[in-house]
């Protein structure tokens, strides 16, 4: 039988957000040099959950200390490492220079500045509510759905919870703030599962700026009566 959710999250829930960074990263830690994929999961965790790289460390020496045996293989109760391109007898020895990273840079408060995301999964992680928002209502299905992106717009609003659209805006200005490149906006908007390309009249960014202007448009509501001040 397979492990019941809590039981997993409470053995391997942390170590599987570190590895779900490595989905097509190349997994070539060294002793001496985090992976691109460890450098983008450490520099995400330690400016939104700090405290869970200490999880993350435990979890990951454990499970390279004590591989799944036949029982466990056989019962499905354990965490199978995805295929990140290393052999099985390689896979031990990689888990434990992934734990000697995360603790050393515990141990020695080495906290990443705050930087652009530069993998798919750091993109996702740090803009989840913008990632649902472009795979879901700009896929390649968008011109078949609605008539333009200002009806796909509006029908997410209509649909969205009022504080997940909120939260949108607040991503939508945090990726603003990176000030990239227009061509990195586009990369951007294409990690995030945007599928389409903005209107014809705007870039990406200035899309992007169009959209953040228009969700921030809330008014409160001062009751029957009351003067707007």
């Amino acid at each position: 039988m397979s492990m019941k959710p809590l039981e997993f999250d409470r053995r391997y829930g942390e170590l599987d957000q570190v590895i779900s960074a490595y989905v097509g990263m190349p997994a070539d830690d060294e002793p001496d040099t985090p992976s691109e994929a460890l450098r983008a999961y450490m520099r995400h965790t330690w400016h939104t959950r700090p405290w869970a790289l200490a999880t993350a460390e435990g979890q990951i020496r454990d499970y390279a200390r004590n591989p799944p045996g036949r029982l466990r293989l056989s019962l499905g109760e354990f965490y199978p490492v995805p295929d990140v391109g290393l052999s099985d007898s390689a896979i031990q020895e990689w888990l434990f220079v992934i734990a000697d990273h995360l603790k050393r840079s515990i141990e020695e408060g080495e906290v990443p500045p705050p930087a652009r995301p530069r993998t798919h999964w750091e993109w996702r992680a740090r803009f989840p509510e913008l990632g649902q928002f472009l795979s879901g209502w700009f896929s390649q299905d968008m011109p078949d759905q609605f008539t333009d992106h200002d009806a796909a717009v509006g029908d997410y609003i209509a649909t969205t919870d009022p504080q997940l659209v909120a939260r949108l805006t607040g991503e939508l200005r945090e990726l603003l703030a990176l000030g990239l490149e227009e061509s990195d906006y586009a990369l951007a908007t294409a990690e995030l599962g945007m599928e389409v390309d903005p209107p014809r009249s705007y870039s990406p960014s200035g899309w992007l700026a169009h959209l953040s202007e228009g969700l921030g448009g809330f008014k409160a509501d001062y009751g029957p009566g009351s003067a707007t001040p």
